[in-house]
């Protein structure tokens, strides 16, 4: 498989955890100038963000290791566009981490709430 189709993967398994999670999607990989967000979803009355990312082995470091104070800033400036595109969003935000490891058939993922300001993990 090539780098987009295991991308693709990945965010469709993330998006069927976090279904069974309760959220609903709203939209999946949402543009703006400067970024991308993969999953736009609702959480309750909050409005989450959600970046995936995805790591075979580990041995250069963890998935969620991966996303930088600048990926952070391009995600939260392509939310902001997302909130002013779509007025109706009055309500709590946040930036959720879905992490994916493994080989295929033995994967762990593992769901990170309010990832851009805690390390609280979703239960």
């Amino acid at each position: 498989m090539n780098r987009k189709a295991i991308g693709d993967s990945a965010e469709q398994l993330a998006c069927r955890y976090l279904q069974t999670q309760g959220l609903k999607l709203l939209q999946r990989n949402f543009y703006c100038r400067g970024g991308e967000i993969d999953l736009v979803m609702q959480h309750g009355d909050s409005l989450v963000f959600v970046e995936v990312r995805y790591r075979q082995h580990t041995t250069y470091g963890r998935a969620a290791e991966t996303i930088s104070r600048r990926k952070q800033s391009r995600v939260i400036r392509c939310a902001q566009y997302y909130i002013n595109l779509h007025q109706r969003w009055n309500t709590a935000t946040r930036f959720d981490v879905v992490s994916i490891e493994g080989e295929p058939g033995q994967l762990q993922l593992e769901w990170i709430c309010d990832a851009f300001r805690a390390d609280a993990r979703c239960t």
